[in-house]
């Protein structure tokens, strides 16, 4: 398992893939713990909007901060990022207002947005759908020859996120199948967060996640999904090979989900207090944090960031509590890109079923 970071807040300069961050100083890791620390106040403030009443349902992300920032970090503008429904803190690097979250949440609309602004894809609530529709867009990617030009404005790739759990859906194996087949330019990070719900890891996959990729013939590595700067080598180099057209590439970044699958789960139902306290001594916040405060990151530079995520926090309470209600019809809105004789007919339909309740009365 790669590891660039120890739990203990050291950086390790051996290994494979310490090339891969050696040109990242002290600057480039306060900004990803930055990213990190308001990700995790942001899922913090979301939690509490949900238990409040003001979100219908929430998946906190709390312990996997720094294999969704380091992974993120790593990825060129161009790429394409197809999540889960957990992947708030690739949400936030790719430049998403994290506050559009709520709207999904909220029931405030279909969750939907102009996936090119930021190259990010809708949230997929279908457990490992969305790995058949990354790999088929890097089809497409490739058949546009935008991999392996040497150009590197031009050259893309594809990631989709999911958790341990999606890795058992056929829908990932028949992606796996596709992508290894036609060598597409995509990479499947599998966030193992040791719960599929309340599946442990070891009932769901009697081997390691990581060799499932293998199985399909795509190179696979396991990274310590604690460690912010071994998933950002990994990714690198994943997003390297996939620009070159050395196609795709499998991680298994190994994790933990602190709290709740989602705001509608008790974990301590089918988890110990142990098992949690053992993996929260492993909590990537605070390794970075380590580190940085051992480099000559000052106080200073925490206390501001506090103070920043307080005001994320007050956003976003004062962003979900001043939505009002959509009106009915705009269920119909952008469920295509454009006008669709169906769904206008639909529309129509139930503008003159409004309308005989308002003459009844």
């Amino acid at each position: 398992m790669v590891q660039l970071l120890t739990p203990t807040g050291t950086r390790r300069t051996d290994g494979d893939y310490a090339d891969r961050v050696s040109h990242l100083g002290r600057t480039e890791l306060e900004t990803m713990y930055r990213d990190m620390a308001l990700v995790r106040r942001f899922d913090a403030e979301a939690t509490a909007l949900q238990r409040h009443g003001e979100l219908g349902l929430w998946p906190p992300s709390q312990g996997q901060e720094a294999a969704q920032v380091g992974s993120a970090h790593a990825l060129s503008p161009q790429d394409f990022v197809f999540p889960s429904y957990r992947e708030h803190g690739v949400a936030r690097v790719r430049g998403l207002d994290l506050n559009t979250l709520l709207l999904l949440y909220r029931g405030q609309q279909h969750g939907g947005w102009d996936p090119f602004a930021n190259n990010f894809a809708t949230p997929s609530l279908v457990i490992g759908s969305h790995t058949l529709h990354a790999t088929g867009y890097a089809l497409g990617i490739q058949r546009d020859g935008d991999v392996g030009t040497g150009d590197p404005s031009r050259d893309r790739c594809v990631i989709t996120y999911y958790g341990d759990g999606a890795s058992s859906q056929g829908d990932v194996s028949e992606a796996m199948v596709f992508a290894a087949s036609a060598n597409a330019p995509v990479i499947f990070f599998c966030q193992n967060n040791q719960w599929a719900i309340s599946v442990p890891t070891a009932v769901q996959s009697p081997g390691p996640i990581v060799d499932r990729g293998t199985g399909f013939g795509i190179p696979s590595i396991q990274v310590d999904g604690n460690d912010v700067l071994a998933s950002y080598a990994v990714t690198a180099a994943a997003v390297e090979r996939a620009h070159g057209g050395g196609g795709p590439t499998f991680i298994e970044a190994v994790t933990y989900r602190m709290g709740a699958h989602t705001t509608s789960d008790d974990p301590t139902r089918y988890r110990t207090a142990q098992e949690e306290e053992s993996w929260r001594r492993l909590d990537p916040l605070e390794r970075l944090r380590t580190h940085l405060e051992a480099d000559g990151t000052g106080a200073e530079f925490f206390a501001e960031l506090e103070q920043e995520a307080d005001e994320l926090g007050a956003s976003a309470r004062d962003f979900c509590r001043s939505l009002q209600s959509p009106a009915p019809e705009s269920m119909f809105d952008h469920v295509y890109a454009g006008r669709h004789s169906l769904v206008e007919g639909e529309r129509a339909w139930f503008h003159d079923y409004e309308a005989g309740f308002e003459e009844a009365e």
